[in-house]
């Protein structure tokens, strides 16, 4: 990659970092937000596009950052408008981002580690373990990537923190993204615009809560009981659904949003209307919403789509139990978009 190493992710600062630096380079603050907006209004792909920066600014900007410390690795577009970058980070690592398309909703979807510690069975972001957490420039980026992807009349109106890794497991450099994506001058979007997908771990789901924060929370559950969520989710053996909930049960009274509960079905799995039923019964009460994910079959696993007559009784079930289901709409499917796989497929050698 042509990136110098004395350069730095200029994704790596945030606004008050930005401030300082161009205080240390003798410019206003106000420098620092006129950056800004070339980097996330403007969607410029070099520092030399930034008109207004004076050229001194400019040519410290190229000396010290670099706007992207990633390369493509690849990108395929999908028949319905899904578009999904592979990207290559300095050390040669690849994670992987999504753009969905849909009537006016435009959601980025963006990974957090490079693999994933979790070892959900039917997933393919961690067939290949985990490496390392990726930095707050590395999630960053990913949205900067993507929003260079859309036309000019086109605008990012959802981030989901759902693709490769456990975001939880990463708070810290989470965190500053997320202020990022809300923060005016940067991409402004509302808490309620940001999802945060979790696995479930309850220590984490509290300290966000602490914070007071109000972003959206998704939690994989993919089993109403922990034999089997134990099987299709290791972790769980060291945590339990119980401590879960309770959990998102705080999470809900701190924050006052709806817990979403993913639910991946997998044919003659866990999608029997008997399970259906005992799910019903643990949600019960709660103010909480299912998402009902078919599964998206992967080559390398023993897991197949339930088709359309089971997914439909699965979610007949839960209704008539009082609970609140829709069935997430697959997107991508031809370019191989559920997290993981085109990360899998590139390093086990694929095209």
């Amino acid at each position: 990659m042509s990136v110098s190493v004395t350069q730095r992710p200029i994704s790596d600062l945030s606004r008050d970092d930005l401030v300082q630096w161009c205080a240390e380079q003798g410019q206003a603050a106000f420098r620092a937000d006129q950056i800004r907006r070339w980097m996330f209004g403007k969607r410029v792909n070099d520092f030399d596009e930034m008109h207004d920066v004076p050229a001194q600014l400019r040519a410290a900007l190229h000396e010290q950052f670099t706007l992207f410390a990633s390369e493509i690795s690849a990108h395929q577009v999908s028949t319905d408008g899904t578009e999904k970058l592979l990207l290559e980070l300095l050390d040669g690592n690849k994670v992987e981002c999504v753009l969905m398309r849909e009537s006016t909703r435009r959601t980025v979807c963006i990974s957090t580690q490079v693999g994933c510690a979790m070892g959900c069975v039917f997933c393919a972001s961690g067939l290949l373990g985990i490496t390392r957490n990726l930095s707050t420039g590395e999630i960053l980026e990913q949205l900067l990537r993507v929003d260079r992807l859309l036309s000019p009349d086109e605008r990012i109106t959802n981030v989901v923190v759902m693709g490769i890794g456990e975001p939880l497991a990463n708070l810290p450099a989470l965190l500053p993204v997320l202020h990022t994506i809300n923060e005016k001058g940067a991409l402004g979007l509302g808490a309620r615009r940001i999802t945060i997908s979790t696995v479930g771990l309850p220590d984490k789901i509290r300290e966000l809560a602490a914070l007071g924060t109000r972003y959206n929370l998704a939690i994989s559950l993919h089993a109403p009981n922990d034999p089997l969520r134990n099987e299709l989710v290791p972790v769980n053996k060291n945590v339990g659904i119980q401590a879960i909930l309770q959990a998102a049960d705080e999470y809900f009274e701190q924050s006052g949003r709806r817990i979403s509960y993913e639910y991946v079905l997998l044919g003659g799995v866990n999608d029997t209307p008997e399970i259906a039923k005992q799910l019903g019964h643990l949600l019960r009460g709660r103010n909480s919403h299912v998402n009902v994910i078919p599964m998206n079959t992967v080559a390398e696993m023993p897991f197949k789509d339930p088709g359309r007559v089971r997914t439909e009784r699965f979610v007949k079930t839960l209704r008539e139990l009082g609970i609140i289901v829709t069935i997430r709409k697959r997107k991508g499917e031809d370019i191989d978009a559920a997290c993981g796989q085109l990360r899998l497929k590139r390093e086990d050698g694929g095209s």
